[in-house]
Parts: structure tokens; sequence; C-alpha cells
């Protein structure tokens, strides 16, 4: 991702992105680890424009940022709040560090962490 300033060119780069969004994701109460296959990842990282990780797709434009998440959820937490926190605090992420305008933040449960 790069940005126009005053005296230069500013690149965020890639890695930078997916730690932030990451870190906000696992900071959530509720949320045992990121999930996603192997096929799904490989083929996202080929697809320009966006940014694959583990569990992490990200789709930037000019107008916006999308969000796409594959969780795993503790057992004994209610699933629809902990999405909810989820994306909270990618949003808060996201846009404070970021300066980015966030479209949307999908998330899909994947797993039930068992005790």
């Amino acid at each position: 991702m790069e940005q126009d300033s005053h005296k230069g060119l500013v690149n965020i780069s890639d890695r930078v992105i997916s730690a932030i969004i990451g870190y906000a994701v696992m900071d959530t109460p509720g949320i045992a680890g990121m999930s996603g296959s192997t096929v799904t990842g490989n083929l996202a990282k080929r697809l320009g424009g966006k940014i694959s990780k583990k569990g992490l797709s990200v789709e930037v434009t000019e107008e916006d940022v999308a969000i796409h998440l594959q969780v795993i959820i503790n057992y004994g937490y209610a699933i629809q709040e902990v999405c909810k926190s989820v994306q909270q605090n990618v949003r808060s992420a996201v846009e404070n560090m970021l300066g980015l305008t966030l479209g949307v933040v999908n998330i899909r449960v994947e797993k039930l962490a068992l005790p």
C-alpha cells in the first residue's frame, strides 16, 4: 500500500498490514486462532490487489479496504458477540493505524476450539 505525503511517498508492507489485522483479531476475547486452507491461501496470493495470510485476505482498492477473516472461536463464547468485537477491533486498528477507510470485515467461523 502506498500513500502520498507532503515530502514523499510512504509504502506500507503487506506484512505490516497483515500483522496489524492479525494482532487486532487475536487480541479479541473468545478468539482461539485464525484458520485457512493452503489452497485458498495460495489462490489468493496469485490474485492481484490482495494480501493473503493464513485465515486473512485483504482487498485494497482506491475507495476502501475489504477484509475477509477465517477464525476459530473458543467454546463457551457467544459467537455473534465475538464476531462483532473482532469487526470493531479490526476496524479501529486499520482506520487508526493505517488511516484507511474500511469497507467491510467479513468473518467466517471455521472451527470451535473445545476445552
